[in-house]
Formats: structure tokens, C-alpha cells, sequence
């Protein structure tokens, strides 16, 4: 096994972003217009491709060559986090935020799993962002106020909503009210 980075090396590359794509060697080796074998050799670092070859093989991904040799495709980033990896965002102890990836750097969404206690509320000031929210009502309930609207939502009800039109939440109900949240761009 090389322990070249997979920057440097071509072959491992290629393969990690085929994988990546969930591609075979054989799907893009079609997709490509080039052999099976061609694909094989490059991953093996057998033989070193020009950079035309190389271009034609990305172009069945599709990947531009930039992308190719500046994205990161080592499987460092977290995929999967256990409940209690979750960041938690604590307002006061009435509103808990707990977020899915502590790193919200580059990225352009933000998941959210949200409890307000009863009584709970985002506060007399309306909150305004940019961008857009949405969420889906797990358990209890929510009014949630948008604007001039105002709506109390129960379990399997959802909003989705421009984040820059002032907007409140708060818990009306006796119990807890859980509800699954995203935004984009990531506001907290």
C-alpha cells in the first residue's frame, strides 16, 4: 500500500473519487469511452495518465481536473454522529438546540434537532437572517409567528419560511415541543 497522499498520487485519487461517485471501474470506464483496464492500471499507479486521458476519465464523473487535484476526498469529514455528538446550542434551560457537526465551515446547511420547554420562546424580538428555515414538528407544539402570520403547529405539521422576514418560536403547550430544523446558510 502506498503511503503517498492521495494529492500526489493519481491512482489512489482517481479511485477515492469513483467510489466517492459510487461508480465501478467498469461504469466508468463507459462512461469515459476508455477500457476497463485503462481505469484498473491508473488506480493501481501502473501507468500514469496524460493529462487528456485524465480529463476524458473525469469528464464521465463529471469533475473538472481543479476539483480533481484541490478537493479533499480523504474520508476525514464525519458522516454519522451518534445522539450524543450532537453540539449543543443552549438557550437559557427552556430552548435546546442540539446541532448535527460541530464545524459548520463551508458547509451550507444547518440540521437541528429543537426542544422548547413549555412556555419557551425565542423572545419579544423577532429574529431575522438571511437565508431560508424549515423544520417538521416531532412532539408538542409550536406557534410560530413569520411576518404577519401566525400558525400553532402539532406533531407532523412543518414551515419553511425566508429567514429575513422576522420570525418568532415559542411553546404554547403543557409539554415539551421537539422538532427537527434546518437552515441554510448555518446561522448559529
Amino acid at each position: 500500500m502506498s503511503t503517498t497522499a492521495p494529492s500526489d498520487d493519481i491512482g489512489t485519487r482517481l479511485r477515492l473519487v469513483r467510489q466517492i461517485y459510487g461508480l465501478t471501474q467498469r461504469e466508468l470506464a463507459r462512461r469515459a469511452g476508455v477500457t476497463n483496464g485503462a481505469i484498473s492500471l491508473i488506480e493501481q499507479n501502473r501507468v500514469s495518465p496524460s493529462i487528456s486521458s485524465l480529463k476524458k476519465i473525469l469528464d464521465g464523473i463529471p469533475l473538472s481536473l481543479a476539483d480533481f487535484f484541490t478537493h479533499n476526498f480523504a474520508a476525514s469529514d464525519q458522516v454519522f454522529f451518534a445522539a450524543a455528538e450532537l453540539t449543543e446550542i443552549a438557550f437559557g434551560e427552556t430552548v435546546s438546540m442540539r446541532m448535527v457537526g460541530g464545524n459548520l465551515k463551508e458547509r451550507a446547511l444547518q440540521m437541528l434537532q429543537e426542544t422548547y420547554q413549555p412556555g419557551a420562546d425565542t423572545g419579544e424580538e423577532m429574529l431575522r437572517h438571511q437565508g431560508e428555515e424549515c423544520g417538521i414538528i416531532v412532539s408538542g407544539s409550536l406557534t410560530i409567528t413569520v411576518g404577519a402570520q401566525e400558525k400553532t403547529l402539532q406533531p407532523g405539521d412543518a414551515y419553511y419560511f425566508r429567514s429575513d422576514i422576522p420570525h418568532r418560536f415559542r411553546n404554547p403547550g403543557p409539554a415539551p415541543c421537539v422538532l427537527i430544523s434546518a437552515n441554510s446558510p448555518p446561522s448559529f
